[in-house]
């Protein structure tokens, strides 16, 4: 990627994504459960047994979450992060975990956030992903580091890193100081890794579902990896452990509202509505804290369904795009989504939906 395309433009979208980043693991961290691995950049949180939603401690910017899960010969990695630095932390980091070597790698679909750090894991490690996954990021539908979603949240870094240089300039407090200096050293590492991305498709692919049978101490264990629809992109899958009752989403369900900028938005509650019918207590979601039972779809299907009727409603009243995501009015859903101050939306949603309505 031409580094004079990481631009500033995005600073308070990317900040705001760190920033939830670093509050959600805190909170995992000062809540953590008996058994909890803590490496200088990751926290493998147990939920099972070998079983690990895996999140950063701030020391790597890594951005999404990951899972781990360990047999009795070898492991499985879901999602790889946000760059080969980001990737190499989590390969390093999961020695601590077990000496075991990485078999598999899942994708649980094709953004920058979960899935640039393929190409830093093993030759021998098998990728595998949706095969809409497989397109994307082998190029076949456009190249991902030219696209809005990659560029709106990476343009922003070099802006951080001078805003937290001026602070540093202008404080004397040490311990402010060493804060601001850890803080800029991360941010450079991130930006630096970002210039080295090299997209890394799944080499297996889904169309629907598989099954890997994972061998364990004193049996084995059943992995489902299903498509369910499109929904926060068109080849989203989630993890299933029916035996544990544990779920992978990715971004398909997260407890707070998701980037909808590559969405099916109309198609997504559906989606939601088939992942609900599997029987599941726990929901590891690729951002933010883990969910406990389904109470919290049900509130994303309603959002989603508002916004694409809300959203439908301004377009036919010819309002543009970028008007429709300041007026837009989801104050119905602030009880549920504290973030919801007022009127307005993500443009790049609102924007997403523009072009769906077209295409219909």
């Amino acid at each position: 990627m031409n580094k004079n395309k990481i631009k500033t433009l995005a600073i308070g979208v990317a900040m705001a994504a760190s920033v939830f980043t670093l509050v959600s693991l805190s909170s995992a961290q000062n809540n953590a459960p008996s058994g909890t691995i803590e490496t200088r950049s990751h926290i493998f949180t147990p939920v099972g047994d070998g079983i690990y939603h895996v999140t950063g401690t701030g020391a790597v910017n890594v951005i999404s979450h990951a899972m781990l899960i360990e047999g009795e010969h070898d492991l499985l990695v879901v999602d790889s992060h946000v760059s080969p630095n980001a990737g190499m932390a989590l390969i390093d980091a999961i020695k601590s975990v077990s000496a075991k070597p990485v078999r598999y790698l899942i994708n649980t679909h094709y953004h920058f956030d979960h899935a640039h750090g393929n190409q830093v894991f093993p030759q021998d490690v098998e990728i595998i992903g949706h095969q809409y996954t497989r397109d994307k990021l082998s190029g076949e539908l456009g190249n991902v580091l030219e696209e809005s979603t990659f560029i709106s949240f990476t343009e922003g870094v070099p802006g951080q890193i001078e805003q937290m240089q001026a602070q540093l300039a202008s404080t004397e407090n040490v311990d402010e100081r060493a804060a601001l200096q850890g803080r800029i050293a991360v941010q450079q590492a991130h930006l630096n890794s970002l210039a080295g991305i090299d997209p890394t498709p799944p080499n297996i692919t889904i169309e629907d579902s598989m099954t890997i049978y994972q061998s364990v101490r004193g049996g084995g264990r059943e992995i489902q990896i299903a498509h369910l629809g499109r929904g926060h992109t068109g080849g989203d899958v989630v993890v299933f452990l029916p035996e544990e009752r544990i779920i992978y989403t990715g971004d398909l369900m997260v407890p707070f509202l998701p980037y909808m900028g590559d969405a099916h938005v109309d198609e997504w509650p559906d989606a939601l509505e088939r992942l609900k019918a599997f029987d599941f207590d726990t929901l590891l979601p690729g951002h933010g804290p883990i969910v406990q039972g389904k109470a919290r779809i049900d509130m994303l299907q309603a959002y989603l369904r508002d916004l694409w009727a809300n959203t439908r409603a301004l377009k036919q009243r010819g309002l543009s795009a970028e008007q429709a995501a300041t007026e837009i009015d989801m104050t119905a859903h602030s009880g549920n989504y504290p973030q919801i101050r007022g009127a307005g939306a993500d443009v790049r949603a609102i924007r997403r939906i523009y072009q769906l309505l077209d295409e219909a």
